[in-house]
C-alpha cells in the first residue's frame, strides 16, 4: 500500500460538485480527494452518480457549481482536452486503441512527434525512429512485455490492447491516471495483465482512480475506496479495515461505516 506523505494536500480534490439533468440529481455536492501516489477506487451502484463524477474530474462534462483543485490549485475543464493539458489521462473500458496501427504508433496516437526542421513543420513528416525508442523505454520501464512495437494492435489480444491503452495514458500523464472500468470487456487471465500494469503506473509515482464494479480487484488494488450513493460520498474506508460484503453493505445504504 502507498503511503500519504506527512498527510499531504490532496493531489486531486472536487468540492460540492452538482450536476442535475432535468429533474434528475447525478451529483448532490459531491467532494472527493486523491493524494499523492495512491489508488483511489470509486465504487457505487447504478445510478450513484460515480460516472458523472469521473466525466467532472475528466473534463466530459461541465458541473453545475462546485470546483475542482489540481496541485492546490482550483482549475475548470472546458473539454477532455483541456484535462490532459493538465496532465490528468483517461483509459475507458472500450479499449480506445486503432487495431490497424502498430503499438508505438498508438502509444503516440494525436500527439505525433514530427521530425527536427523544415520536414516537420513544412512537410510534416514524422519522426517515426524517436517514436520508437521512447515508445520502447517506456513500455521497459512500465514492465509490459511486448514482443514487437512494430506489430499491429489487431495481432494482440484483448488484455494486451487494454494494456496498450494504459501504456499510453501513463506515458502522458503529468499527474492523475483516470481508469474507468479498465477490465470489464476482459477474462481472468487478461484482468490480470492490466492489473500489474497499474501497480506499475502507481511504481512510477502516478496516483491513480480506478472505477470498477469488480470488487474483488477492488479490494485487491486499492489503497482507499471512495463510495458513492445517490449522488453524494457517503464514505471513504480502507480495504484492510472493511471486508467486501462491509463495502457493499455501506454502498447500498445497508451498513453505516463505523
Amino acid at each position: 500500500m502507498a503511503e500519504q506523505n506527512n498527510k499531504d494536500q490532496p493531489v486531486f480534490e472536487a468540492r460540492s460538485l452538482v450536476k442535475h439533468y432535468g429533474h434528475v440529481v447525478a451529483l448532490d455536492g459531491t467532494d472527493f480527494e486523491l493524494y499523492p501516489g495512491e489508488i483511489l477506487a470509486v465504487i457505487g451502484d447504478n445510478g450513484a452518480g460515480k460516472s458523472t463524477l469521473i466525466k467532472a474530474l475528466s473534463g466530459a462534462l461541465q458541473p453545475d457549481s462546485g470546483e475542482i483543485f489540481l496541485n492546490g490549485q482550483r482549475i475548470h475543464f472546458s473539454s477532455p482536452s483541456d484535462a490532459r493539458h493538465q496532465g490528468i489521462e483517461t483509459v475507458y473500458q472500450t479499449l480506445a486503441v486503432a487495431p490497424s496501427m502498430n503499438i508505438y504508433e498508438n502509444l503516440f496516437l494525436g500527439r505525433e512527434v514530427r521530425r527536427p526542421g523544415v520536414v516537420g513543420s513544412v512537410f510534416r513528416l514524422l519522426d517515426k525512429k524517436r517514436m520508437l525508442q521512447e515508445a520502447t523505454t517506456h513500455m521497459q520501464h512500465l514492465k509490459f512485455a511486448i514482443q514487437s512495437m512494430t506489430q499491429p494492435v489487431s495481432t494482440l489480444s484483448g488484455g494486451q490492447r487494454q494494456g496498450v491503452a494504459v501504456a499510453r495514458s501513463a506515458a502522458f500523464a503529468k499527474n492523475v491516471v483516470i481508469m474507468d472500468e479498465p477490465t470489464a470487456a476482459l477474462g481472468v487471465k487478461e484482468s490480470g495483465m492490466v492489473i500489474e500494469l497499474i501497480h506499475n503506473v502507481r511504481a512510477r509515482g502516478l496516483p491513480v482512480i480506478f472505477i470498477s464494479h469488480n470488487m474483488p480487484q477492488v479490494w485487491e488494488l486499492a489503497d482507499r475506496i471512495h463510495i458513492q450513493r445517490l449522488g453524494k460520498r457517503i464514505a471513504v474506508i480502507k480495504p484492510n479495515e472493511y471486508t467486501m460484503s462491509d463495502g457493499v453493505a455501506i454502498m447500498t445504504g445497508a451498513m453505516d461505516v463505523r
